[in-house]
């Protein structure tokens, strides 16, 4: 159903909220050296302070009349106006289990698109409960998890089945997810939710199976048993050893709820998860151990409440602060995926990114799923609810992140 409210007037194509902070900043620097100031796509940023604005404003070499918008998570008419005036809101403002829920609530009121960087699953489940119906009625799109999590690995998958079905004609039903290489940092963000996660799951005992349930974001769907993705193991088929990876528990649920809304495209008992690799042979196999270690240890020292507030104090950045730009330019990622179909045929993809994960590479990646979904996405083919990014923009996107954000999806053999 199409979006009426969208039929009106906007003010703006994009607005940025949070630009304040330092991955939002990033994002408003990636739209005004690739779109310009004034140029087709009309953008603004917002966040707390107008004083704070201007200042990112000049840092990034903005015009002086380049407009800035107050908008607060505590000020709900706030966001409600700021919603009405936009056709998507970029939300770089976390945790959003803690200060989310007031903007998503006001987009899907005002029929407004909305993407943001959110790795918190029983947020994430908790929010398509309560505003689903609403976002369907008012024709909101809401997208989760624009980032690093999740959009190498959805976009990913998406990219190998649409490759299985062209070579094969059929689904890959069984795709292992492989961090290859990666140099660089998870973003301040991304820590500060995971802490808030743990803090919450520590309350609530429900909280604790949403986040193990590689099914929490499908309602009404379970599918095939999931491997664990918690122990070390010798992976023949990518001939690595492989470790657990910290972002599985976040990308896995996504890349099921694509199957579910693509209408299981992949297959109703598709399998699917992500580890580290590691190289092969002892040595391959003493690396994946000793990382297995070490993220066991700290995800002790995690849920442990002194630890969590020392990790605030001393090792989360401050608002504004992040990696420097030769630590960005110098990170990279690349992803193997192997897909196998039912009877055994394989084919496998890659996806690479030429920045840093948390912050250079993320920042390009959810400005250009913004520009995407108001721009190159109508809401005739792809109507309100709560998508993924590979359910509602797909193939688009991907050929966006390729020429905008310096991504590539590849096709190693076949």
């Amino acid at each position: 159903m199409a979006n009426t409210k969208q039929t009106l007037p906007r003010a703006y194509d994009i607005i940025v909220y949070g630009a304040t902070g330092f991955t939002g900043r990033l994002v408003a620097e990636h739209l005004l050296g690739t779109y310009g100031a004034t140029g087709e796509i009309r953008w603004a940023m917002a966040g707390r302070s107008l004083g704070k604005l201007a200042e990112v404003r000049e840092l990034i070499g903005g015009p002086s009349n380049f407009p800035l918008i107050a908008a607060d998570a505590s000020d709900p008419a706030s966001l409600k106006t700021m919603a009405e005036s936009v056709k998507v809101i970029i939300s770089t403002v976390g945790p959003y289990q803690l200060y989310g829920e007031g903007l998503v609530a006001a987009c899907v009121a005002a029929g407004t698109d909305y993407v943001d960087l959110c790795g918190e699953p029983a947020w994430m489940a908790a929010m398509i409960r309560k505003y689903g119906d609403a976002a369907q009625a008012s024709g909101a799109r809401i997208v989760f998890s624009c980032g690093f999590d999740s959009i190498p690995f959805d976009l990913g998958v998406f990219f190998l089945e649409q490759e299985a079905r062209a070579r094969f004609g059929e689904p890959a039903t069984r795709v292992r997810g492989r961090v290859r290489k990666m140099k660089g940092t998870f973003s301040g963000g991304t820590a500060a939710s995971l802490l808030a996660t743990v803090e919450a799951a520590a309350r609530d005992p429900a909280m604790r199976k949403t986040l193990s349930d590689p099914f929490a974001l499908t309602p009404g769907f379970v599918g095939a048993t999931q491997p664990s993705g918690n122990e070390v193991v010798e992976d023949i088929t990518a001939g690595s050893w492989v470790a657990p990876f910290m972002m599985a528990m976040i990308n896995t649920k996504a890349v099921h709820r694509s199957n579910q809304l693509l209408n299981y495209a992949y297959g109703p008992d598709f399998v699917y998860d992500e580890m580290m690799m590691t190289g092969s042979g002892p040595a391959g196999e003493k690396r994946a151990k000793a990382l297995a270690r070490r993220e066991s240890v700290q995800n002790a020292l995690i849920g442990f409440a002194p630890t969590r507030a020392l990790i605030r104090r001393f090792v989360l950045p401050k608002p504004g602060q992040g990696p420097s730009k030769a630590a960005r330019d110098g990170g990279f990622y690349d992803i193997l995926l192997i897909g196998q179909t039912s009877d055994g045929r394989s084919l496998r993809v890659s996806v690479k990114g030429d920045k840093d994960p948390g912050y250079g590479s993320t920042s390009k990646m959810i400005a250009e799923s913004g520009i995407c979904l108001a721009r190159e996405v109508s809401h005739e083919a792809v109507g309100g609810g709560f998508w993924t990014t590979a359910s509602a923009m797909g193939e688009t996107l991907i050929s966006r992140l390729q020429a905008k954000a310096g991504l590539t999806f590849a096709l190693e053999n076949g």
